[in-house]
């Protein structure tokens, strides 16, 4: 089992920054030196899928909190109005 995997060897269903950092990859097969490119090419995939997973989540945060503000904006300033009249 190679670390920071699954005990069949899958990875987990979530990346944490401990599992990219500290993320083993197996050898090259016999007569190979080296990692196995098929093996990086397939975790580097990984990382780039859940990155812009990461980064889609992180603007969709980014919309729904400009929303909030602006409800709680005209909310406060109609509440002020009307202490005024």
């Amino acid at each position: 089992m190679t670390r920071g995997t699954d005990s069949d060897g899958t990875l987990p269903s979530r990346l944490h920054p401990s599992l990219v950092r500290d993320h083993k990859f197996p050898s090259a097969r016999f007569g190979r030196r080296g990692l196995d490119p098929q093996e990086v090419r397939r975790f580097q995939h990984r990382v780039a899928l859940e990155m812009a997973t990461l980064h889609q989540e992180v603007a969709r945060l980014t919309d729904e909190n400009t929303r909030v503000k602006r409800v709680l904006r005209d909310w406060r300033s109609g509440r002020a109005n009307q202490r005024q009249s």
